[in-house]
């Protein structure tokens, strides 16, 4: 009886560490830092990248990941990095801009992010960096449900 308590104990954690995950790349391109929302080119031979957990951005408070890469894929440290979510007028809708904050993570280039987008709709992720690897900006379009 203890035998198979035991085992079945065993089972129970290894399952749960397996659905835990290790946090590194898996074979389907999803990161630690979760899905990928857009990428797009920001200079210098860099792609600036936008993840969240599920690939999406939606409307109200979030978290998200902002990567920088060279074309071989690894992370670049950019230095300081900005990030506004525009919307420009429509009608009589006013512009509107949401800046994001950051952190830095242990992974020079892997930056988190934090932002509150007011509306679902067509947003400008406007992405400005200055720091060792340069000045650049990316202008990436997204879609926040």
């Amino acid at each position: 009886m203890k035998k198979i308590t035991l085992l079945l104990l065993i089972s129970v954690f290894a399952a749960f560490a397996a659905a835990c995950g290790s946090g590194t790349t898996s074979t389907t391109g999803d990161t630690a830092a979760g899905k990928t929302v857009k990428s797009g080119p920001a200079g210098n031979n860099l792609t600036a990248t936008l993840s969240s957990k599920d690939g999406v951005l939606r409307k109200g408070k979030q978290d998200f990941t902002l990567t920088f890469t060279d074309a071989a894929g690894k992370p670049v440290d950019v230095g300081s990095v900005s990030l506004n979510f525009h919307m420009p007028a429509m009608g009589t809708m006013a512009v509107m801009n949401n800046p994001a904050t950051f952190t830095t993570t242990s992974t020079p280039g892997v930056y988190a992010g934090k932002t509150d987008l007011e509306m679902s709709g067509e947003w400008q992720a406007q992405i400005k960096y200055e720091g060792p690897a340069g000045n650049g900006s990316a202008n990436l379009p997204i879609v926040a449900q």
